[in-house]
């Protein structure tokens, strides 16, 4: 998701101000396996910690919170520094101790683990699992530490970080192992689970001139998104990351590092495909398949007010046609398209495929890249039709800037210094000491959000045709009264090639994604909680009113979707029948899985694969599952 304008800023809330969470954390008695604490009977002692720091070459951390600068002078220096520090994703990234996001309303707050093995080899995986396993220990795996559902995290546990494991390597003639003669030799990148995407498209299309799918996001980690589906701008293109997947490895829970592609553990290889991110065991490895690049990238963006609410009602159900007629294909995707409460529609739509005409004139240079652009004369008449309609009721729709319609060189679409010497407001490079000169993330994307509320829905391509999409605009614009919708095109296959959603349909992914032609978004965070920090303390009425608001919007878009299906990546915490909604038909193959690689439920995280056999802080069994 792209909160660069989407977030609603507002109040922020610290651990002490929280109630009672909606899921007790409490363990019931009479349990038939309860996980051990640091001080409780069985907790490991110094001789068994430094026998695992043996164990993984003196890779074992204690870990600390990012803020201790903070507990004996909130107002010094240092607590200074660790507040910003915190801000940027590369940084936290960095620490064991820390999430991407900060936390979420009467759901989870970020909490550091007892200790961690910062992994650099399987070999040390291997080492973390089997002592978790053999002391009854907690066990988190933190990559990038993107999840909203605070699952790279947990206070108590033993934490695998494989941020060390970041090797990217290019492979020509790529072959899955046990599969010579049945599978053809392909382009592909082998990825160890701690890269994030960034450093990803840094080697496959700046270095390489190829296309990987992958995440919006720089700082996304390559092994959680493809475990989550992996959705990108171009998915309607590519497809996703998860069907991208040639091969993995993974330390399951007996210890063992297996490979996994479509020739060995095939069963295990389809639940990685998108079964969620650390409920089958550690990803250590991956290989992705690459993809010709083509000659050009582009965007169209505009921002269109509209003059009463029956005119705004008009313009959504009038897009919705023009995007069933004109966009509605492989070339086109996009993320950041916004239905606002103020009757206001952002479009942002990103293209792939169309043939560029060098040097072109532009009627607004796109991100003012006047001497980089191509004007993309297929796309100006594609988007004519819209414009033209808006330009015939000027009494009705105002446009806040001319639209911008252009493409640039697909090859230099993440590259930090084209980026830097055309754009240089739309990034914000690490600026720590000793940072790699082309990391950066996209401005609005910066870590600490703390989630209010959040909810997505899979639109299936029936609501774009005929009166179904009357249905639609009018939901979207009752949605809207309560709080802004984003509408995701990238985040759907409906529309894609056909190859796209064969690949699709061979992954655990909820098969709703295949009709579906968006993923709507409607969520609400605010700048980081952190406990006991003086300034930060939330204005709780606001935090609990956008709750509130994003719960009755959700409602009135779901009315017109029946048994909605979510994308388990971008999802309501206290989603409810999230077995359905994450997985559909899909759920029962998965849970068999689970059942033969983790029978002990080893592998724990919030709304995960066999989660329900275990208490909301994964400490405690609550039957044999």
């Amino acid at each position: 998701m792209d909160r660069r304008a989407f977030l609603k800023l507002g109040g922020t809330l610290p651990l002490s101000a929280l109630v009672a969470p909606r899921r007790a954390f409490a363990a019931p008695a009479g349990s038939a396996l309860r996980r051990v604490r640091p001080g409780e009977p069985g907790w490991p002692g110094e001789a068994d910690w430094a026998r695992l720091n043996e164990a993984v070459g003196g890779r074992l951390i204690k870990v600390q919170s990012p803020l201790a600068a903070c507990t004996p002078a909130i107002d010094g220096a240092a607590c200074h520094d660790a507040l910003k520090d915190l801000r940027n994703p590369f940084y936290v990234g960095d620490q064991p101790g820390a999430t991407q996001s900060s936390g979420w309303l009467d759901a989870w707050m970020s909490a550091p683990s007892a200790h961690a093995v910062a992994a650099e080899s399987s070999a040390d995986v291997v080492a973390a699992v089997n002592f978790a396993r053999e002391r009854n220990l907690r066990l988190v795996v933190k990559g990038g530490g993107h999840g909203y559902q605070g699952t790279s995290c947990a206070p108590d546990s033993l934490l695998i970080w494989t941020r060390r494991m970041n090797q990217i390597v290019l492979k020509d003639d790529f072959v899955a192992q046990g599969c010579a003669g049945e599978m053809a030799p392909q382009p592909a990148v082998e990825v160890g689970a701690g890269a994030i995407w960034l450093h990803v498209y840094e080697a496959v299309t700046g270095n390489a001139g190829r296309y990987v799918q992958g995440g919006g996001c720089t700082t996304v980690g390559v092994a959680g998104l493809v475990q989550s589906g992996g959705f990108g701008s171009f998915s309607k293109q590519y497809g996703t990351a998860a069907a991208s997947l040639l091969e993995a490895e993974i330390v399951t829970a007996d210890g063992k590092a297996r490979i996994a592609n479509r020739c060995t553990n095939p069963d295990l290889f389809w639940g990685i495909k998108g079964g969620g991110g650390g409920s089958l065991g550690v990803v250590t490895r991956l290989v992705l398949k690459t993809h010709d690049l083509p000659e050009a990238f582009g965007a169209a963006q505009l921002t269109v007010e509209a003059a009463s609410d029956e005119a705004f009602r008009r313009l959504i159900r009038h897009f919705i046609g023009f995007y069933r007629e004109r966009l509605f294909n492989p070339h086109w995707g996009g993320e950041r398209n916004e239905i606002r409460r103020d009757n206001t529609l952002v479009i942002s739509m990103e293209s792939q495929g169309l043939d560029p005409l060098p040097a072109g004139p532009v009627s607004r240079p796109f991100f003012e890249w006047p001497a980089a652009l191509w004007d993309i004369r297929s796309a100006r008449s594609t988007w004519a039709p819209f414009l033209d309609w808006m330009a015939a009721s000027p009494q009705d729709y105002r446009l806040k800037a001319p639209p911008t319609i252009a493409s640039m060189p697909a090859r230099e679409w993440w590259n930090a210094d084209f980026l830097r010497d055309h754009a240089s407001d739309a990034i914000v490079s690490d600026d720590r000491p000793g940072a790699a000169a082309g990391d950066y993330w996209w401005k609005g994307d910066g870590a600490g959000a703390f989630w209010h509320g959040f909810s997505s829905t899979w639109l299936p391509a029936s609501l774009l045709a005929g009166n179904q999409a009357q249905r639609l605009a009018d939901a979207l614009f009752a949605a809207s009264r309560h709080w802004g919708v984003e509408v995701q095109f990238s985040k759907g296959l409906a529309g894609a090639r056909a190859e796209v959603i064969a690949a699709a349909k061979d992954t655990a992914t909820n098969p709703a994604v295949l009709d579906a032609f968006a993923l709507a978004i409607i969520a609400s965070a605010g700048p980081p909680a952190y406990p006991g920090i003086a300034g930060h303390a939330p204005d709780l009425a606001r935090a609990r009113g956008h709750a509130k608001a994003i719960a009755r919007a959700t409602a009135e878009l779901r009315s017109i979707v029946p048994n909605p299906g979510s994308y388990l990546a971008e999802s309501d915490f206290f989603e409810k029948d999230w077995q359905r909604a994450f997985w559909g038909d899909n759920y029962p193959r998965l849970r068999a899985v689970k059942a033969k690689y983790d029978p002990d439920g080893l592998f724990f995280v919030h709304h995960g694969v066999g989660s329900e056999a275990w208490s909301a802080d994964g400490f405690t069994r609550l039957n044999a599952g």
